[in-house]
């Protein structure tokens, strides 16, 4: 009845025509949708950064399950799933029911799929009637016919001594080695060779005896016997090939070399001395008379002599160089065992980094599968601009054999094999942008410059991801 007799005497249509203190009222209405919106932007970003957790150890737990999948019954790859999962999940807040499943199948090649659930509680969404976030992603690790082969050319030259670049170097390497193993699901889906360098390389003085080394350098004579032949019947054409006693002259004119016998001529002495380092071969004509020896991963031919590879006794050698492995351990010690001296040739770093990859001389390569695909990196790294090699000891020559101004050289023919190079330049002097490891790298975001060395870790943690992705499908 009272509320009546106030609509009929006019006052609650008063209060609502009248403006006094409004704009209280308004606010108030306002306020719950204001706190809303931001309190959903400060709750979405929250979950935002759990996802980013979420992904990388569902990324995580799907590399490590691939290791065992095709031995493990269902229970136990799930429980596997959860145990990886809980070892890799670190979130910053609290979060519930936690959901994680995995299965593992050979259609389409052998992977294993893990996906994962977790609630997350919301703090303004609360107010809205939303207590909670639910959060789920998946991973994918495949595997079965892409398999990873990467050579690592690394800079042991003196000036590695500044700066704590060697120390950076060796700790990069470290995790860059283990971030290539976490990516093998088994033996062989990874291999790794490691190169150091400074003007020399070093193949391991206990292949003295072998018949791929020149001797020349250090006082040996090599002589090597074989008949050219010019594969026709014209007498005239037939004795001048029996004039020419070496094959690189009988391929030069297009007659046929047929090899003999290689005899080399060197004391025990030297041999007892030498130190293991080999210089850059001869920038002399392969047969096909496309490259120089120097600038070719060509295997070294007992009956051509400018194909050996040439033993001097640098005083700075380098430690001697690793093969494709698996071994991980022995390729860590390696690493440990890098000392810096000596001065810079980037090409012979390189050009060994290649022929770890084909094979040739002290390294053997295993044997590829014809059902598998495999994708091949040299990653070449130096702290500066070439400095001596063995024909030249000025910065543009060095340059020269790696790289010229035709497009030519150790890194045209190695991208024209098919293999991906990464460069890195660790420039802590101040020199130049180094322009030839630039152009070397295989494309422009290829090649890295950093001018602190503790920066190398996160290039080198971005170039193994780069290469491994291949073994996250999603």
């Amino acid at each position: 009845m009272r509320i009546r007799q106030l609509f009929r005497s006019g006052v609650i249509r008063e209060f609502a025509r009248s403006e006094n203190a409004n704009i209280a009222l308004v606010f108030s209405l306002a306020l719950l949708p204001i706190v809303t919106f931001v309190g959903a932007a400060i709750d979405y970003s929250r979950a935002n950064a759990i996802r980013s957790a979420l992904q990388s150890a569902l990324d995580s737990t799907a590399l490590i399950l691939a290791k065992e999948a095709s031995g493990d019954s269902s229970i136990a790859l799930n429980a596997n799933a959860v145990k990886y999962f809980n070892a890799n999940f670190t979130p910053h807040i609290t979060v519930s029911n936690i959901q994680i499943s995995a299965t593992y199948s050979t259609s389409g090649g052998s992977k294993v799929v893990v996906n994962g659930s977790v609630d997350i509680p919301t703090t303004f969404l609360g107010i809205v009637g939303f207590e909670k976030l639910t959060l789920s992603d998946s991973s994918t690790s495949s595997w079965g016919n892409a398999r990873l082969r990467v050579a690592l050319a690394l800079d042991n030259t003196g000036s590695m001594a500044d700066s704590g670049k060697m120390a950076a170097l060796q700790s990069s390497t470290h995790s860059l080695l283990n971030q290539l193993k976490a990516a093998a699901s088994q033996n062989g889906d990874v291999y790794v060779s490691i190169i150091p360098f400074s003007k020399d390389v070093n193949v391991g003085s206990s292949n003295k005896d072998q018949n791929w080394i020149d001797w020349s350098l250090l006082g040996g004579t090599t002589t090597t016997t074989g008949t050219c032949t010019s594969g026709t019947t014209n007498a005239f054409a037939e004795l001048i090939a029996s004039l020419i006693k070496d094959a690189a002259n009988c391929a030069a004119i297009n007659f046929i070399w047929t090899a003999g016998t290689t005899t080399t001529t060197v004391s025990t002495l030297v041999k007892s001395t030498w130190n293991g380092c080999i210089t850059d071969r001869k920038n002399a004509k392969i047969p096909d008379n496309s490259t120089d020896y120097d600038q070719s991963a060509y295997e070294a031919d007992p009956s051509i002599l400018n194909s050996l590879f040439p033993a001097e006794n640098y005083s700075a050698c380098p430690v001697a160089m690793m093969g494709l492995t698996y071994d991980w351990t022995s390729l860590n010690a390696l690493v440990d065992s890098m000392k810096p001296a000596g001065n810079t040739n980037q090409p012979i770093g390189l050009v060994w980094a290649w022929q770890s990859l084909v094979g040739g001389g002290p390294l053997s390569v295993p044997p590829l599968n014809s059902t598998d695909v495999y994708q091949t990196y040299i990653i070449l790294l130096s702290d500066g601009l070439n400095t001596e090699d063995r024909f030249s000891t000025s910065q543009s020559g060095v340059d020269a054999r790696m790289y010229d101004s035709t497009g030519a050289g150790t890194c045209a023919n190695i991208k024209g094999a098919g293999i991906t190079i990464y460069t890195i330049q660790v420039n802590t002097g101040g020199d130049p942008t180094a322009t030839l490891l630039k152009n070397c790298a295989s494309k422009s975001t290829y090649f890295y410059e950093i001018k602190d060395a503790s920066q190398l870790a996160g290039v080198f943690k971005d170039i193994g991801t780069g290469m491994t992705r291949l073994r996250i499908a999603k």
